[in-house]
């Protein structure tokens, strides 16, 4: 080296690596950032207008052990995209005080030479390595909430009570553009698309309606799904106020993901002839025959509930989706008949390959009339077929009423041995609860089946082709408003729940802009999570308590509406 300044400063660095190296100090110093590191953000010169969205991060700091996931995911994004500057670390006089204690020992030249190397180690080896192992700690953990309150909201919405096997005319309404119309028959195919235009600019309201009535008429429809983007409320009130030949139901679907859904690979699969407003409209429809079916096709990032989906480790959603996908596909039963290729996919012991297999088995042979012809399907091992068959059901036309239970085909010998011990038929067994209570379970233990089993299997006979789903209901919107413009507070609205998150519920009160409702204004009592009291499609009542047209947000209460 030459000078002496060199010298003192290559001995430093090596100073300063020995002090960051150090196992004890190291650890010393992690446990700081565990008990009081603080994160803090603030926006960066010059971004504030464009950054707007996060200017409640503009500057912001909270001790990160209490910081709440949604807080540490917004600030990250923030930090992403370029308008906030964030840092995690502790108090940086306590943290020297760790390191001197540990290094600075003696007095004189050379203890002024280790106090700089330990400044140096801190500022510039240790405090960015533990702040980098936080962070990624940090958004691991905020990961980890998100991914769960993103399945659980998904759950709901999978589950989400269907209209069942009708003919329904969808509509993806729109203004300038027109709306879209589909008809669809019980099984889902599409049987005529056309598009209406009873919206300005063209005003075409009694040719619309003619359309329809007409289309009613000609496919004996039964219900109608109006989707809930753009001209939706418009749509659905035209119709609504209508009288037809038969009765029809008149439906507001959520959209959302049904623009996906058209672009994507398994659309363009099933509809290669016709474009994406076509297959966006039939999407709609078929959600309200059997949302789980039809959602199931859908990237779950894109059906509008969670937080942050998009920020969070995608393996590990995808991994939770398609494990919530697998419950809620098991727990509802798949008609064997009907299911399209990719539901099948979803059911315990099968895949693609084998789904597609059913699927050309049913469309070279007809409807299956039983579980057991499930074993000739090419390459349905006994292995797929006993994980699969109990989630498989024949609605109609089996040739075994059990095809229609959740009783294994396993089991089917114990339980026609069951009704001969009473002295009837299997039909009698499962339509007669009466008969089923005097079933002595204790007869029927034994090596391979225990009592749990049986009981198990007299509760699969108590509901026999029974959707846990319940009843599609319809909802109405408070016709007064229509846009954020006409609200105020005070104003006490209905609303749909579309999403709830560690922070609030977001509501859906029938304008573009959903309002979020507080954890703080959800209940008269203290909740933990939101999810504690609300799920994905409550009807709820909520009170408007602030309207913010700048940012285009509204602030709800629902314990205030009470």
């Amino acid at each position: 080296v030459e000078t002496v300044d060199d010298a003192l400063l290559g001995a430093r660095h090596i100073m300063a690596e020995w002090i960051s190296e150090d196992a004890i100090v190291r650890e010393k110093i992690r446990n700081l950032f565990t008990k009081k590191a603080i994160i803090s953000s603030r926006v960066i010169r010059g971004k504030k207008e464009e950054g707007q969205k996060f200017m409640d991060y503009f500057d912001f700091s909270e001790p990160l052990k209490k910081c709440a996931p949604h807080r540490v995911h917004a600030m990250l994004r923030g930090d992403k995209e370029g308008f906030l500057l964030v840092e995690i670390k502790p108090d940086e006089e306590q943290a020297l005080g760790i390191i001197d204690r540990q290094f600075v020992t003696g007095h004189g030249d050379a203890k002024e030479q280790v106090q700089l190397a330990v400044e140096d180690a801190y500022d510039r080896l240790l405090q960015p390595s533990l702040e980098y192992e936080f962070r990624k700690q940090a958004k691991e953990m905020a990961d980890d909430s998100a991914i769960d309150v993103f399945a659980d909201n998904a759950k709901k919405l999978f589950l989400a009570p269907p209209l069942g096997q009708k003919t329904i005319i969808g509509i993806d309404p729109g203004f300038r553009t027109g709306c879209k119309v589909v008809v669809i028959d019980d099984l889902g195919n599409l049987k005529e698309n056309t598009t209406i235009y009873p919206h300005p600019p063209q005003n075409k309201k009694d040719d619309a309606v003619y359309t329809i009535k007409h289309l009613v008429d000609k496919y004996d429809v039964e219900a109608m799904a109006v989707g809930d983007g753009t001209a939706g409320r418009e749509t659905l009130a035209l119709f609504n106020a209508q009288s037809y030949s038969r009765p029809v139901q008149v439906f507001m679907v959520n959209e959302n993901g049904a623009s996906i859904y058209s672009a994507s690979d398994i659309a363009r699969e099933e509809f290669p002839d016709y474009d994406v407003t076509v297959r966006g409209s039939v999407s709609i429809a078929r959600r309200l025959m059997d949302p789980l079916a039809e959602l199931v096709k859908i990237d779950p990032k894109s059906v509008g509930v969670g937080q942050y989906q998009h920020d969070v480790d995608q393996t590990k959603l995808k991994q939770e989706l398609t494990r919530v996908v697998e419950s809620c596909v098991n727990s509802v039963g798949i008609n064997l008949n009907t299911a399209s290729k990719h539901l099948l996919t979803y059911v315990s012991g099968l895949g693609p390959v084998l789904a597609q297999n059913i699927i050309d088995y049913r469309t070279t042979n007809g409807p299956f009339v039983s579980r057991k012809s499930l074993k000739e399907v090419p390459r349905m091992g006994a292995k797929a077929f006993e994980q699969s068959a109990g989630f498989l059901r024949i609605n109609e036309g089996g040739s075994n009423p059990l095809d229609n239970t959740g009783v294994h085909p396993e089991r089917y010998a114990l339980v026609k041995q069951m009704a001969k011990d009473n002295a009837v038929t299997v039909e009698d067994l499962i339509k007669n609860v009466e008969l089923r209570k005097q079933v002595q379970l204790t007869k029927y233990i034994n090596d391979e089946v225990g009592l749990p089993t049986l009981q198990d299997i007299l509760k699969e006979l108590d509901k026999p082709g029974l959707d846990p789903r319940g009843e599609v209901r319809q909802f109405a919107f408070d016709e007064r408003v229509k846009t954020i413009e006409d609200l105020h507070e005070g104003l006490i609205l209905p609303g749909l729940v579309t999403n709830v998150t560690n922070f609030g519920a977001f509501v859906n009160i029938g304008i573009k802009n959903e309002g979020l409702v507080h954890i703080s204004h959800i209940a008269n009592k203290f909740i933990k999570h939101p999810s504690e009291v609300l799920s994905v499609q409550d009807e709820v009542k909520v009170k408007v308590v602030s309207v913010d047209l700048n940012r285009n947000r509204v602030q709800l209460s629902i314990k205030e509406a009470q």
